[in-house]
């Protein structure tokens, strides 16, 4: 079937993930991903803040969107109960962190945003960026490897 580790019982899609420390992931709250992503997004609405009013529809919205989009598509992802749709969830909220953090160069090419502020985000994102990678290679090689011994 490919979709071993899923328990799609009355708690929905609970994952065991030996390749995340050793234990039971029993929802995406725990991943450190997702934690990570409700951290970026909080970032972006600070740095938002303090962007001009003329900008509240423009790249405010965006990168607001954008971030949200990072956290919300890991969570739904995981609410969909098969590994497939999971990692394509996943590849979206990717796509959303690169959207974040081409919006935070232009910010800062624009005088929106710090050089320490683009260096930050830049380095937050890299780190999502590679806990994403990991996750989605996880589940593509369990995935893989479970459809092999079917």
């Amino acid at each position: 079937m490919g979709d071993e580790g899923y328990d799609k019982g009355e708690e929905g899609a609970t994952w065991i993930v030996s390749e995340l420390g050793g234990g039971a992931v029993q929802s995406y709250e725990d991943l450190r991903v997702w934690q990570g992503g409700i951290q970026l997004a909080e970032a972006v609405y600070d740095l938002t803040d303090s962007f001009p009013d003329s900008e509240r529809f423009g790249l405010t919205s965006q990168l607001r969107r954008a971030s949200v989009s990072i956290a919300s598509n890991i969570a739904e992802g995981w609410g969909r109960g098969s590994r497939q749709d999971y990692v394509r969830f996943l590849r979206i909220a990717r796509g959303s962190l690169y959207e974040v953090r081409t919006q935070v160069v232009i910010a800062h090419r624009v005088g929106f945003a710090s050089g320490a502020d683009a260096k930050r985000f830049r380095e937050q994102t890299e780190i999502l960026r590679r806990q994403l990678q990991g996750l989605i290679t996880s589940l593509q090689r369990s995935s893989a490897s479970g459809a092999s011994s079917s």
